[in-house]
Order: C-alpha cells, then structure tokens, then sequence
C-alpha cells in the first residue's frame, strides 16, 4: 500500500510561482512511475506532467511546457512540481499520483494509487 500527500498549493497572483510537493510512503517509490493531474471544477482530470522512477524521463503536457516542471528526489520519497508564469486557467485541484511500473504515462488509467489533491488558485 502507498500513500501519497499533496502539500504547496495556495493562492497565487497571475505571473507567479508555487512548488507543489508529494510525499510518498512506501518502499516502492524509486521503481514507481509518477505524475501529476488537475481538476478544474466541472471538468475532466487532467494530465500534466509525468515522471520515471530514475527521473530520467519525464513528458509535460503542451501548454505547461517552459512554465511547470516535475522532478523527484527518490531520497526523499517526494515529487515536485514547480509552476512559473502561472495563468488563471492553470487554477485547479492538483493531485498527484503513483504506479509501480516503469516508464511515463499521461493517462490516468495508468496509476494506481492518488494522493487528496491540493487546490492551487491563480487571480488575475
């Protein structure tokens, strides 16, 4: 069993920046794939960036590319996400998720275990 914990969202201005962190507890985590997923209300999940369990690959979706980065410190048991130039559309419920398998997804289908979310609010 893992369980993961969100931490970092909050209230930023437009232009600013937040680090989102997920702490993980389990002994699988430097052999899992991880990613992070958003929620705006009233609609789907969905995919924002992905990570190996080496950190050797990553894939960020398109309209976060040069603004958000994932990293991980398998040290540490812990995910990241840094988030620059933030817009209102990136405002959403954040949640972070785990897959004991190698390799980067974009699909949800593809982690089996998620963390509660963190809400990260972006004003204009």
């Amino acid at each position: 069993q893992v369980q993961l914990r969100e931490s970092g969202g909050g209230l930023v201005q437009a232009g600013g920046s937040l680090r989102l962190s997920c702490a993980a507890a389990g002994r699988t985590f430097s052999r899992s794939r991880m990613g992070w997923f958003r929620q705006a209300p009233g609609k789907e999940r969905d995919f924002v960036a992905a990570i190996s369990g080496s950190g050797s690959s990553t894939l960020h979706e398109d309209s976060v590319k040069g603004r958000i980065t994932i990293s991980r410190d398998n040290a540490k048991n812990t995910m990241y996400l840094q988030m620059n130039s933030l817009k209102p559309e990136d405002t959403a419920v954040y949640y972070c998720a785990l897959d004991p398998s190698w390799g980067v997804i974009a699909t949800p289908a593809g982690y089996r275990y998620w963390g509660q979310g963190t809400q990260v609010t972006v004003s204009s």
